[in-house]
Order: structure tokens, then C-alpha cells, then sequence
């Protein structure tokens, strides 16, 4: 087991779209936890969250309800074959993917996960709610139809395997600027199993520019090769081990990706990313949809 600079352990190079990350500690940190205390000032959070674009809120949901979860989402997908035979779904052990019925797959995912039930119980879980009630300071809000989640196998590399480099509002250009995304870990996501990495700084960037006109607006992403971004933004990739019950929250202009699922035990990455934004903004109505691989978004 080695270590990064920032004393992040992995058993090897931290990757994305098999782009190995540098691990000097001039490219490569470790995110900063909100504390108790700071979670019950407002004030303090909201500087917080303009400082730095994100919130990492370990243990923020019963891990328990998580997990519950996730064993739904993988016995949901289980007749696809997604997971490995005699063993418990909710482990989430990928099977060889030549085993996989892709259309069974597929349907089971966007007709039956999707809109079920249960997915919405989760993304509207109550302390989720009150928490951005109380961050954006309004009563009404708005959670965007379209909710993403993924699960990433183990040993999928190369250039689209992993999410590429990008910042939310890309994607939501037709509404408010000041939409929140939360990306939750369902289930344990250690750094080998691929989790969310932020570019440290780069949503004062993205701002500036945006206000001045002067930014490329990408069509999609930035970019699959995280070290060369980090190097033209003069900037870290910051990265923590993320456990069931976890909740990040940032905003529509800090750039992130996702590492490569490396899990040496064959484990699935799955997690979900929703947004929230006041009720009374413009809102971006091509996301008012429930999810699909072929919308076009």
C-alpha cells in the first residue's frame, strides 16, 4: 500500500479514462470535511460553500438507509445478470460483462429503478430537503426530474469509461446558474473504486470568466486528461474515501471528474447526483424528464 503526498493510501496510481493523476501535493489534495460545528452555522457554511465550491458532509444520511438502497438497485438489475452469480446483490460484485443481457439491463434501469418509487424516497429524504431549505434559504424548492445514477465496473478503462472533466452548468444552461447538485455515494466508494474528484479552485475561475465572456464554452465536457487540466489551471485534484452515508454537495461552475473503478475485489461504484434549486428561478426545463441514456443531455 503506498501513499500519496497528502497521505491519501493506494495501491497504486490514482487514475481516470486511464490518465494517471500526478501525485505531487501541488496536484493532487485531499477534500476538507465539514465539521459538526460549521453544519449548524449557516453563515458559516454559505462562505464556506463560495469559497470553495463544495461540501463534503461525511455521515450526513443513515448509512443504513443507503445501503438499503443499494441492495434495492442491484437485486432490481439482478436478472440482467449484473452481478456476480450466488452472491448477495446488495454487494454489488460485478460479473464478467460478457454475461450481461444488455437489453434486460437497460430496461430494468429505465423503467423500473428510475422512476421507482424508492429512487425518489431517497433523493427527497428529508434531511436532504431541510438541509437545502435552510443552505439556499428558501422554503420552496425545486428538485430536477432528471436524476442520474450510475453504476461503473471494475477494470472499465479508457476515454469514456470514466466522467470526464466538466462543471454542471454546461449542461443547464436554460436555467438558473445557482442550481446545487448533491453526488451521493451509494455504498462504499474508497478512491480505488472511482469516486468524484474537484479541481481545488476552479469555480472562481469558471465565474470569472463566465462574467467577462471570455470562457470557451465547452459543448460538453472539458476534457478526459485530468492531469493536463490541472497543470493549465495551476491546480489540485482533491479526492477523499467516501463511505455509505456521505453526501457532496457543489456548485454549477467547479470542475470535476471521476477516477477509474480499480476496486480489486471486484466491486461496483454506484452512485447518484440530483439538484435542487429554489423554486421561484428559472429552470431548465430539458431536465424535467426522468433520466435516460439516449436524452441527449
Amino acid at each position: 500500500m503506498n501513499a500519496t503526498s497528502d497521505g491519501i493510501p493506494v495501491r497504486r496510481p490514482l487514475t481516470s479514462n486511464g490518465y494517471a493523476l500526478d501525485p505531487r501535493a501541488d496536484r493532487l489534495g485531499r477534500l476538507k470535511a465539514v465539521t459538526p460545528e460549521e453544519l449548524g452555522d449557516r453563515d458559516a457554511l454559505s462562505s464556506r460553500f463560495a469559497r470553495d465550491g463544495y461540501l463534503y458532509l461525511p455521515g450526513f444520511l443513515d448509512a443504513a438507509t443507503v445501503l438499503d438502497f443499494r441492495r434495492h438497485y442491484f437485486s432490481a438489475l439482478a436478472g440482467s445478470g449484473l452481478t456476480r452469480a450466488g452472491t448477495d446483490p446488495g454487494e454489488g460484485i460485478a460479473a464478467d460483462p460478457a454475461d450481461v443481457d444488455r437489453g434486460r439491463l437497460r430496461t430494468s434501469l429505465f423503467r423500473e429503478v428510475v422512476p421507482s418509487a424508492e429512487y425518489e424516497a431517497l433523493c427527497r429524504h428529508p434531511r436532504l430537503v431541510a438541509f437545502f431549505q435552510w443552505l439556499l434559504g428558501e422554503d420552496a424548492l425545486h428538485l430536477h426530474r432528471r436524476k442520474i445514477i450510475r453504476h461503473v465496473g471494475p477494470g472499465e478503462t479508457g476515454i469514456g469509461t470514466a466522467t470526464q472533466a466538466h462543471y454542471d452548468l454546461v449542461y443547464l444552461r436554460e436555467g438558473t446558474d445557482r442550481v446545487v447538485s448533491a453526488w451521493i455515494p451509494l455504498g462504499d466508494v474508497p478512491v480505488s473504486r472511482g469516486p468524484l474528484v474537484y479541481l481545488e479552485g476552479s469555480h472562481r475561475v469558471t465565474l470569472r470568466q463566465e462574467a467577462e465572456g471570455t470562457l470557451r464554452r465547452p459543448a460538453a465536457s472539458l476534457t478526459a486528461d485530468l492531469p493536463a487540466l490541472a497543470d493549465a489551471y495551476d491546480a489540485r485534484w482533491l479526492v477523499t474515501d467516501f463511505t455509505a452515508g456521505d453526501v457532496m454537495i457543489h456548485n454549477a461552475h467547479i470542475i470535476h471528474a471521476s477516477l477509474d473503478n480499480r476496486d480489486p475485489d471486484g466491486v461496483f461504484r454506484l452512485s447518484t447526483d440530483i439538484r435542487y434549486q429554489a423554486a421561484a428561478q428559472p429552470v431548465d426545463r430539458r431536465w424535467q424528464n426522468h433520466w435516460h441514456d439516449e436524452d441527449g443531455l
